[in-house]
């Protein structure tokens, strides 16, 4: 008989558990929309963040030295300049030009990787050799970092 009447019991406490959570469903279902917003322009005066760019690190007397500009920008400022000089020089596709499928920044993304690998692969994107690797153990090694090898900035 104790059997039967806890079912009895649990049978309105079930009914009660599973209002509740229904309610509660509801509530969030009804609080989310279905509808996408639009993305909010924002005003980026590339210009005059170009402008600053110039100002700051390339102007006859810069405002940051050399070496704030290797710490922006995670190379020497002479490489940068080698970098923008020969591909300048020879990749034509630097002359940039707008097209109505607004693909542009993409095409011109493509073409510079092609440009840096072609240019510079041989020299910089290749294995390290087993000379390099210990080159960058001892640095990493004097710099309080022994044995990092496996992470892109030697750190994690």
């Amino acid at each position: 008989m104790s059997s039967s009447s806890s079912d009895e019991a649990d049978k309105p406490f079930d009914e009660m558990v599973d209002k509740v959570i229904d309610n509660f469903i509801d509530t969030i279902v009804d609080g989310q929309t279905n509808y996408r917003k639009k993305r909010a322009y924002i005003e980026r005066d590339r210009e005059r963040g170009h402008n600053q760019l110039w100002k700051d690190y390339f102007m006859e007397n810069p405002t940051y030295p050399p070496e704030m500009f290797r710490r922006r920008f995670r190379m020497n400022k002479p490489l940068f300049l080698r970098i923008v000089e020969r591909l300048s020089s020879e990749v034509p596709y630097f002359q940039q030009t707008r097209d109505a499928a607004g693909s542009t920044s993409r095409l011109c993304l493509a073409n510079f990787t092609d440009a840096i690998i072609q240019l510079f692969g041989d020299e910089y994107l290749r294995r390290p050799t087993p000379e390099d690797l210990q080159r960058l153990l001892d640095v990493g090694e004097v710099r309080g970092f022994p044995g990092m090898i496996g992470s892109i900035d030697c750190m994690h």
